[in-house]
């Protein structure tokens, strides 16, 4: 008998790191890969219900102090999307609950996404909305691959 997936969360469970960020534009079909073709990240599912995302752009850089100047705030701050909530499960979409966020227009919202596992990758994908980075209407695809217990921290 096929076991009723719909709101289980055990196939999410666990931690992700981030392969691939690629938004498309709806207006024109423009591809981007908006925080670059190596962007850093992790996505981590609990079994309490609680989720947490930081999704990082590739090579920024560290502040030539401890405190960043008002231009590297700035652009730290470009390179960075990172929230946090509770979480649910309804067929082949996983919803967010985000209790904070980086941008404070996130907090309190729900973000809903397409989600797809393929073995060892986890497939996400934003339904069409005005996208937190540049404005415009868009759909982003999200690759993420599982992340082994044995798995060395920093790799």
């Amino acid at each position: 008998m096929a076991r009723d997936r719909r709101n289980d969360n055990s196939a999410l469970l666990g931690t992700w790191k981030l392969q691939s960020f690629t938004t498309e534009e709806l207006a024109n079909g423009e591809r981007t890969d908006l925080f670059g073709a190596h962007p850093d990240g992790y996505l981590s599912y609990g079994p309490d219900g609680r989720m947490q995302a930081i999704l990082l752009k590739e090579g920024r850089k560290a502040p030539t102090g401890v405190v960043p100047t008002d231009a590297e705030r700035i652009e730290l701050y470009n390179g960075l999307s990172a929230y946090a909530g509770t979480y649910s499960i309804d067929g082949d979409l996983v919803s967010h609950h985000v209790d904070a966020s980086w941008n404070e227009s996130w907090t309190g919202t729900v973000q809903v996404r397409q989600f797809k596992i393929d073995g060892e990758h986890l497939y996400i994908t934003t339904l069409p909305d005005k996208n937190p980075v540049t404005g415009k209407q868009s759909t982003s695809v999200l690759v993420w691959v599982k992340v082994k217990s044995d798995d060395k921290v920093g790799k």
